[in-house]
């Protein structure tokens, strides 16, 4: 693939990922799902107004920025609401999150990228995050898990940028990736889970170089270096560079001081808790929230019950008569038998991607153990540590990371939800995007036809339960052929 064709590929994942969030923002005028929350909150930062939430402050600044742009806009004002608590339209609360949420598919095509110098892998990898439910739902409304998700890529694309550089640009990129970082933290905690990842890929690489060295010197046949410069080669074999001084400050203190320091707008406004009474507040929150089961709330789903998709979530359910009459406000449903017209916006993935990405999770960690394999025979045979090839360490980052942003929750006992998987699944989004590609550039006709029938059925998905996406209008019929099981309604 040439770099023209490279550029025009990024361009249009860019602009289907725009247009798909961007379309209709502004089509239902009541607050969906924890815009009820956000939305309000962003407001009140505005107003200057104190409240509490159960998380950091910065997805509602932002979001606050974005009503703060619009107000200032003297277009577009013909449906307005007060349910933020001033008078505005819909889309003013919501298009700073679809602006931010575009960029994800960019950012991972960024990510596969810096990992392989392989023009098809990104690109894949970004056309198929482009072709999932959950992150156009979440990015469609006022809501917060988006942010989390941008700024903890973000920084793991500057990491991986700073590793590819040194000097004066490693020293800035690392600025950058800590930057970043503590922004994804500063959204919800959970975005700390991104830099437990990058933490996991450093740690390894560190414990595999001094493997390598121990094995070296006790061998008496002839050494080669562990970082052996290799045909292809990953920024990743660049991270023994970083010693524990140099990491700790650019990926444990930066990221720390941005975190708090972003605190600051909220701190003036709510005086009722200081720094760390309101750590304390917000952590009595969570204790609070009960148990993770049906009880609690209905669309409560354990962290296992997430890659498999077995409980997304209906964040919008509305009936009508017919398509001629006006889009459905708030309110009760019509009685059975005389909705003929469902409009429904589905948290949920991409089924076909999800389950894929699993399975190429599952063999690229298969891939792995049977390496590991191999060098413990090896050992037993006096030969030296091998260099890990390219595709080890792209294996090795995404099953750290996907690990990092998941097993975390194995034990949070309150209530969760599908989307709190969307730090994780970024990475089987990648994964699979691997697989296809390998298949894609074999010498054999049956891997060729695997990896575009995977292609084809990733893309018909997510065409078939789009409307669920956006709001589409559905007949009843429509609405059930797309509820493949029970627990998904």
């Amino acid at each position: 693939m040439t770099k023209k064709w490279f550029w025009i590929g990024i361009v249009g994942i860019f602009l289907l990922s725009l247009s798909l969030r961007f379309w209709g923002l502004g089509r239902f005028g009541h607050l969906v799902f924890d815009e009820v929350y956000y939305a309000k909150f962003g407001s009140n930062y505005l107003t200057h107004t104190p409240f509490f939430d159960g998380h950091p402050p910065l997805g509602k600044l932002i979001i606050a920025l974005g009503m703060w742009i619009s107000d200032r806009i003297p277009w577009w004002k013909d449906q307005v609401n007060g349910l933020t608590g001033s008078l505005r339209p819909a889309w003013s609360y919501r298009w700073i999150n679809a602006l931010f949420g575009s960029f994800i598919p960019l950012i991972i095509t960024g990510i596969a990228y810096q990992l392989s110098q392989r023009r098809s892998f990104a690109l894949l990898a970004g056309l198929f995050t482009a072709c999932d439910g959950i992150f156009i739902v979440e990015s469609r409304y006022a809501l917060i898990n988006i942010y989390i998700v941008v700024f903890g890529l973000l920084g793991q694309l500057l990491f991986l940028l700073a590793l590819a550089n040194h000097r004066q640009q490693r020293r800035f990129y690392l600025v950058l990736a800590g930057v970043a970082f503590g922004a994804s933290a500063a959204t919800k905690w959970n975005g700390l889970w991104f830099l437990l990842g990058t933490y996991l890929i450093w740690i390894f690489a560190w414990g595999w170089k001094i493997i390598g060295i121990i094995s070296n010197a006790n061998n008496s046949r002839e050494s080669h270096n562990l970082w052996e410069s290799e045909p292809e080669k990953s920024p990743l074999q660049n991270l023994t560079q970083l010693n524990v001084i140099s990491f700790g400050f650019y990926l444990g203190i930066i990221p720390v001081l941005i975190y708090s320091l972003i605190w600051i707008p909220h701190l003036l406004i709510d005086k009722r808790y200081n720094f760390l009474q309101v750590h304390q507040q917000i952590l009595l929150f969570h204790e609070r929230l009960g148990g993770n089961s049906p009880t609690v709330h209905p669309y409560c789903a354990a962290w296992y019950k997430w890659p498999l998709l077995t409980r997304p979530m209906a964040y919008l359910y509305e009936t009508a008569t017919s398509l001629k009459e006006p889009l459905p406000v708030v309110g009760p449903p019509l009685p059975k038998g005389f909705g003929q017209v469902i409009y429904d916006v589905h948290a949920m993935g991409n089924p076909f991607l999800w389950w894929f990405g699993v399975i190429a999770l599952v063999l690229l960690l298969i891939m792995l153990g049977w390496q590991a394999v191999n060098f413990l025979v090896k050992k037993k045979r006096f030969t030296t540590t091998p260099t890990l090839s390219v595709d080890t360490w792209i294996a090795l980052y995404l099953v750290l990371n996907y690990a990092a942003n998941l097993l975390p929750w194995v034990g949070v006992t309150r209530c969760l939800f599908i989307y709190h998987y969307m730090t994780a699944v970024v990475f089987a989004f990648m994964a699979i995007a691997w697989f296809v590609d390998q298949c894609l550039g074999s010498y054999y006709k049956l891997l060729r036809a695997v990896g575009v029938t995977i292609t084809f059925m990733i893309l018909t998905a997510f065409v078939f339960w789009l409307p669920l996406y956006l709001a589409l209008p559905l007949s009843p019929h429509g609405y059930k052929l797309r509820m493949w099981f029970s627990s998904w309604i």
